[in-house]
């Protein structure tokens, strides 16, 4: 669609990795997984005891499927709503940016 963007967004690209393929593939496992590569399974059983890693400890929406009903919802929303919706989902994002950086950390940690 952009083709005067096409080797930026390739750079980009190329230096995208996927944090799920190495749990997907089972190169690194826990049993506390219980079988799982999703998020919601490998986060707490890297990091069992760690509260801000808790996605259950969010206000407005806990996990992906709740984060797209949420978006759909805005448009019916009041503007108050709206702006408690929209600080949930960042919420939620920011936990799931986090999460990459502390699954990151881990394996860093364990193949030193």
């Amino acid at each position: 669609m952009f083709p005067d963007l096409a080797c930026e967004i390739e750079r980009i690209n190329s230096n995208i990795v996927d944090l799920m393929v190495p749990f997907k593939n089972r190169d690194y496992y826990v049993r506390q997984m219980e079988g799982s590569y999703l998020i919601k399974y490998v986060l707490p059983a890297l990091y069992p005891d760690d509260e801000e890693l808790n996605y259950a400890n969010l206000p407005v929406v806990h996990n992906g499927g709740e984060a797209s009903d949420a978006f759909l919802s805005l448009k019916d929303k009041t503007p108050e709503e709206q702006a408690e919706i929209r600080e949930g989902l960042l919420k939620y994002c920011g936990l799931d940016t986090w999460a990459m950086v502390k699954i990151w950390e881990k394996f860093r940690e364990v193949t030193r």
